[in-house]
């Protein structure tokens, strides 16, 4: 018989969105699900990039803990 699989640790980070660019390219918005805090992550062919999201103030864009992104 087969080992059941142990649930590991909750993870960090849940994907909010994401969109292809192009061939090599992508974006997504990622949630870090203890702070609330949205990033935006860019990848294209070996390299990328991450930065909080913004709102039009400049404040870090939050979603409230407990709310699943759309």
């Amino acid at each position: 018989m087969g080992r059941e699989k142990k649930p590991g640790p909750p993870k960090r980070f849940k994907r909010a969105y994401a969109q292809e660019i192009g061939m090599l390219g992508r974006i997504e918005v990622l949630i870090d699900t203890q702070t609330g805090v949205n990033y935006l992550f860019y990848a294209r062919s070996e390299s990328g990039g991450l930065t909080p999201l913004l709102d039009k103030e400049g404040r870090p864009v939050i979603t409230p803990q407990g709310k699943d992104p759309e």
